[in-house]
């Protein structure tokens, strides 16, 4: 199986995030998901975690099936959280066995039903899930970055310097999502002072829905800026034009990103496939991807 380093080497990148299903609902509607995303040229998928065991064995069913039977290379999330070294020790080993070769190594935040003593998990920063997987066999790894910095961090210069240190060990980055193409620019500067010039990927999340995108927001510690929250509020009860605004905002967040240069483009889709169709079909994306 490719490994997105490759393929970042190689050329452009257009990716999405995806989450396991937990119902038998869900699960349809993720087929449909598939099946729509199948008609782009996907680099890779990659698949989120729960580390209390809600979604744990459904992300790795999930990714090997992906390996064994999808276009587009799968890439597992795996985190700190809620863990002994042991456990990610073998559910790494478990990985390689299935021939998955591609990891988001991630600090977590640790489920509300953890097991005692191991809330923050026996690793406690993401750069040593790095480390273990890459003493473990040869994965191309993967971490995570805040362009407005993490929301627990002292301030940017500390977390710039924490990204630097888990980017010198891993393979490439990428972002959570945001709005403004100067706070990625930013970041790289910032990572260039540093002399690390790893791939960062953008994530971009098209605004589909309010409430959701508020929340998600307020977690992944990104801003809204005020002119785009009054147009939000302005369709709060609209959700086709939202819908529409959400896609245009993000189609022309993305052209601004490519025209910067960057190594690709990552999609977090909330498991819905239309957005990032059209968002695809935007930017002409065919003709980029690879090359």
């Amino acid at each position: 199986m490719a490994k997105i380093a490759e393929l970042l080497s190689n050329g452009f990148t257009f990716s999405v995030e995806l989450w396991p299903p937990r119902t038998e609902e869900a699960e349809a509607r993720l087929e449909r998901v598939l099946d729509e995303l199948r008609s782009l040229q996907l680099s890779f998928v990659s698949i989120t975690y729960g580390a209390g065991g809600s979604t744990r064995e459904r992300t790795h069913d999930l990714v090997v099936r992906l390996k064994n039977e999808y276009p587009a290379v799968p890439m597992a999330h795996l985190t700190c959280a809620a863990h002994s070294k042991a456990e990610l020790v073998e559910i790494l080993d478990r990985y390689l066995q299935e021939g998955v070769e591609n990891i988001l190594a991630l600090k977590g935040d640790p489920p509300l039903d953890a097991a005692e003593g191991l809330e923050e998990g026996e690793l406690v920063h993401a750069i040593e899930l790095v480390e273990l997987a890459k003493s473990i066999g040869p994965f191309c790894v993967a971490v995570a970055a805040h362009p407005e910095g993490h929301p627990d961090s002292i301030d940017l210069r500390s977390d710039r310097e924490h990204l630097a240190q888990k980017l010198r060990k891993a393979d490439f980055a990428i972002t959570q999502f945001f709005f403004k193409v100067e706070d990625y620019l930013r970041l790289m500067d910032d990572l260039m002072a540093l002399s690390v010039e790893k791939p960062v990927i953008p994530g971009i999340m098209p605004i589909t829905n309010a409430r959701t995108v508020y929340k998600m927001a307020a977690m992944a510690g990104t801003n809204v800026p005020e002119e785009l929250s009054r147009r939000v509020e302005l369709y709060a009860d609209k959700p086709e034009e939202l819908r529409g605004f959400g896609i245009e905002v993000a189609t022309s967040l993305a052209e601004e990103l490519v025209e910067a240069g960057v190594p690709g483009i990552h999609v977090y889709t909330m498991n819905q496939a239309q957005a990032t169709v059209e968002i695809y079909e935007n930017l002409n994306m065919s003709s980029r991807v690879g090359r």
